[in-house]
Order: C-alpha cells, then sequence, then structure tokens
C-alpha cells in the first residue's frame, strides 16, 4: 500500500491518481492524502504529487502522543545496531499539533538511540509537515539512512504510517523548466508538472503517440516523450516550431533519452494531421491574460472568442481521430473577485462535438481547474474520449 501526499490542489492529484491506478486502488484518507493499492509507484512519474511512501503501519485511532510512542518504541528497536549516520525527518497531516512537538518525538528518539551507539540527526520542523524542498534537498526516502516518516490522521482518526519513497524532484522540473534553451513568457508557461498531470489524465497506452496541435516551446512535448511516448507537435506559429525543435533536441542530448517526434506548423482549427494519433494532449488557446477580473463586456468578449476557436478545433479534430482515443485539453476559465468561475459555454456541448467526458468516482469534474491565487485566467483541464 502506498500513501501518496497530494499537492496544492489535491483534488486534481487525486483524479491524476484515480486515471492511472483506477478508482478501485485509490482512495482519500484526508483532504492531503491518498492512499493507492498498487506498490509500483514512482513518484517522478506524478506532476500533482508532493511526497510519497510505503505504508509500514496503522492505527485505528488516536492521537499525536500514541503514535509519537509508537514510531520511538518501533524504529529504537529496528535501528538498535544501524552502522554509519542516520538522517531523519518526521512529517505530520492532519494533527493538530505544534512543530516543537513533532520535533520532540525526533529528539526522544535520538537520545534512545544515542543510548546504543547509533547516531541521528532529527530534521528540524518549521511546521508539522516538512516542506517538499526540506525533503527533497535531504534526499529523504532515497537511501536506508536518510527516512522520512510521513504520518497522516484521517477526519476519522485514523492513523496511517508511511516510509517515505522521495518528494518531487523541484530541481528537476526546474532544469526541465528554466533550463530549456527557448521560453517564451508570451505564449504562456506551462509547468512541467501540469503537462504530466495532463499526460496522466489522458492514460494512453504504453509507447503510444500524443499529438499537441498548440505545442508552444514543447512542454508537453517533452514530458510525454520523457514518459516513454512518441510525440507530434503542430503550431500556428513557424517560430513555436522552432523553438519546440530546439526544445527537444536539447532534451535528447541533456537527458541521454531517444524518442520519436515530429513536428510541423499548422493551424488547429483546420491542420489535417498524420496518423496514428493514439491520444491528444494540449494547452489550447487561453485568450489574453488579465492581471484583475475584466468587466463582463470585454469577459464576454474573450469568452466568445475562445469558444470559437476551441470549438472549431474539436470539431476538425474529432473528424481525424478513432473513437475511444484519449485527450486532455486545458481551455480557459476566468476567475472574478469573489472566486467564482465563468467557463466556455462549449463545455456543455461536448458530446454534440463527438466527445463524452470522462467521470472520476473520488472527484467532480469542475474541481479540475488549474490555478494560483493570484491568477484571474484559470486552466480548466477537459478529460475526455472520442465517441
Amino acid at each position: 500500500m502506498i500513501l501518496a501526499i497530494l499537492g496544492r490542489q489535491p483534488a486534481i492529484g487525486m483524479a491524476e491518481l484515480e486515471a492511472v491506478f483506477s478508482s478501485e486502488k485509490t482512495h482519500w484518507l484526508s483532504d492531503q492524502a491518498a492512499l493507492i493499492d498498487n506498490d509500483d509507484f514512482l513518484i517522478e512519474k506524478f506532476g500533482g504529487i508532493q511526497k510519497a511512501g510505503r505504508v509500514v503501519y496503522e492505527l485505528p485511532h488516536g492521537d499525536w502522543r500514541r503514535v509519537s510512542m509508537k514510531i520511538v518504541q518501533a524504529y529504537s528497536k529496528a535501528w538498535a545496531s544501524f552502522d554509519g549516520k542516520i538522517t531523519l525527518g518526521l512529517s505530520a497531516y492532519g494533527f493538530d499539533i505544534s512543530p516543537r512537538e513533532v520535533q520532540k518525538t525526533g529528539i526522544v528518539l535520538k537520545q534512545k538511540l544515542k543510548q546504543q551507539n547509533v547516531s541521528l540527526r532529527s530534521l528540524p520542523n518549521a511546521e508539522p509537515a516538512l516542506n517538499t524542498a526540506t525533503s527533497h534537498h535531504n534526499k529523504l526516502g532515497l537511501a536506508n539512512n536518510k527516512v522520512e516518516l510521513l504520518i497522516v490522521r484521517s477526519r476519522n482518526g485514523r492513523i496511517v504510517v508511511a516510509e517515505s519513497t522521495g518528494a518531487q524532484n523541484i530541481s528537476a522540473y526546474a532544469t526541465r523548466d528554466q533550463g530549456r534553451p527557448k521560453r517564451d513568457a508570451f505564449v504562456g508557461m506551462l509547468p512541467p508538472k501540469l503537462a504530466q498531470i495532463m499526460i496522466n489524465l489522458a492514460h494512453p497506452s504504453a509507447n503510444s503517440r500524443i499529438l499537441d496541435p498548440f505545442c508552444g516551446t514543447g512542454v508537453i512535448l517533452q514530458e510525454a516523450a520523457l514518459m516513454g511516448h512518441a510525440v507530434y507537435g503542430t503550431d500556428l506559429a513557424e517560430k513555436m516550431i522552432r523553438y519546440s525543435r530546439d526544445n527537444l533536441n536539447w532534451l535528447q542530448e541533456t537527458h541521454h533519452v531517444s524518442f520519436d517526434w515530429y513536428l510541423h506548423e499548422g493551424d488547429a482549427v483546420e491542420t489535417k494531421w498524420q496518423p496514428p494519433i493514439d491520444a491528444v494532449v494540449c494547452e489550447s488557446y487561453l485568450g489574453q491574460p488579465f492581471s484583475a477580473p475584466p468587466s463582463p463586456d470585454k469577459l464576454e468578449q474573450v469568452k466568445r472568442n475562445c469558444n470559437q476557436i476551441i470549438g472549431k478545433f474539436l470539431e476538425n479534430l474529432a473528424g481525424q481521430i478513432k473513437p475511444g482515443t484519449p485527450l486532455c485539453i486545458a481551455i480557459p476559465a476566468w476567475r472574478d473577485a469573489t472566486g467564482r468561475f465563468t467557463h466556455l459555454p462549449l463545455t456543455h456541448q461536448l458530446e454534440q462535438l463527438g466527445y463524452r467526458q470522462h467521470g472520476f468516482k473520488n472527484i467532480k469534474t469542475d474541481e479540475l481547474l488549474y490555478y494560483r491565487e493570484d491568477q484571474i485566467v484559470a486552466r480548466e483541464l477537459l478529460v475526455l474520449e472520442k465517441i
């Protein structure tokens, strides 16, 4: 059993897990964590998961004092004859406790082990749970002497303890994002982790050929290639095709990977793509950016324009892909000052366009909105299947 600590928007991370492992094997544990009934889990393949670990034991109920005693007892015994120095991190989720209380558990364990001539370094807690950067930079979960215990308490009091198998590799994401030779803020900066999420939401079969009809600088293409897929990108702008080409060449050289890829110019509303197309993953036209909520008239104008372009694209695509083809498409949704969203009309016309929206068991489809608190234009993630 795997415990997954979900990202900033937990529903999106849960949907990603469900798409890959099925609703029967994925379950909510708390607002921040999920359980996966599958041990074949590599965190580097999931953009919406901050940390993951193998469950080592559970308590049906209890408080921090009880679980703390259990940890000290279990690990003072397990590490009694450990050769070398241990680095330990403790991360508590769902407990109403201070960082100091979490830290105290590490100190008590350190004292117990010192009596047995075992050296332990307990990482300090600024919060009850270590942040992802601390876990990553200390390489917690990546060696038997670098351990992070993930301790999660559910709403009903159930406690699950897992030994981390690693945290999200923020350094690798930064390299793939900021280290690429070509970037362009004007066309949007799709984060590599969001590209990963979208590919997993579409969940194409292994070794698929994935089309991105709005490829931009090639972020989705690069992430799909790293996941073992052949990639096919088109874009209206010749400049973007050049940028994608440079970035994919860079990816092959720096990451020592080989993959099939094909690029050409093309307007997504009329292009004839070359088969086969096994899956479609893309960020479509999002319209103009806004730093503040637009006026009702301006919003209506932008919404109408985006709806027309994306609707024509979906119509064009529908005649060129086979029934059952999976898609994940990011489209715009606009947030007003009260936090309410305005959606494109085509979200209510998907069947007329030739698509069926995928239903999730663990989340509602209207929770698939990716945005930061200061953003007006959100990305609404449509997970579809060609009818």
